[in-house]
């Protein structure tokens, strides 16, 4: 859930100023420049956030990832087994990066081991299938978060709309909020889970 509204009208100047200060970080710089140009595919910042799914889905099957056309709210996002795909697009991108993250043995338990996602419906089950701390949590999503908006504009889809949503331009004029996103940009690469086409 975005911390604070973004007016649409002032977006490309906060874009403009997140990728000025940038510039110590090569990389992260133009993955950011990849990430923001897909607001050509949300005009008004708004874009149907359903439709890329396929591409989601897709993209699961040739990771090996099971995928079940289900809404995760009667179960899981991800039950150990299978994402539930009937979500907004870029969750599913996101459910697949928590996937990619994931040490293989929590891939068995609920929602990764990391307790119940927003969209899971059996929240106290997740939950009690936690088995991670709190930094650790926090850690893991924020990879899968910027893992899978990675994903979200590799596949052309508006990535620069969940990059807003989930906080990543917060606090944008703050050189810290650039030195973090970078900082996990590089723990990406190093972990080689940047997309190829990016």
């Amino acid at each position: 859930m975005i911390l604070t509204p973004i007016d649409p009208l002032e977006l490309p100047a906060l874009l403009d100023r997140f990728d000025a200060d940038l510039g110590p970080w090569p990389t992260a710089r133009a993955l950011f420049r990849r990430i923001a140009d897909t607001r050509r595919f949300a005009p008004n910042f708004t874009a149907d956030l359903d439709a890329g799914r396929g591409k989601a889905v897709d993209l699961a099957a040739r990771l090996g990832i099971a995928t079940l056309d289900d809404d995760p709210a009667n179960a899981f996002s991800w039950d150990g087994r299978v994402i539930r795909t009937r979500s907004e697009t870029s969750v599913v991108f996101h459910e697949i990066a928590h996937w990619q993250i994931a040490p293989s043995a929590r891939r068995a338990l609920y929602d990764f081991g990391l307790g119940a996602g927003p969209e899971t419906g059996r929240v106290a089950e997740a939950n009690a299938a936690a088995c991670v701390d709190n930094a650790t949590k926090e850690d893991e999503e924020n990879l899968a978060s910027l893992l899978g908006i990675l994903w979200e504009a590799a596949h052309d889809e508006p990535a620069v709309l969940a990059f807003a949503e989930q906080n990543w331009l917060e606090l944008a004029d703050r050189p810290h909020t650039q030195a973090h996103f970078a900082g996990y940009i590089e723990r990406l690469v190093a972990r080689d889970l940047i997309p190829d086409s990016l």
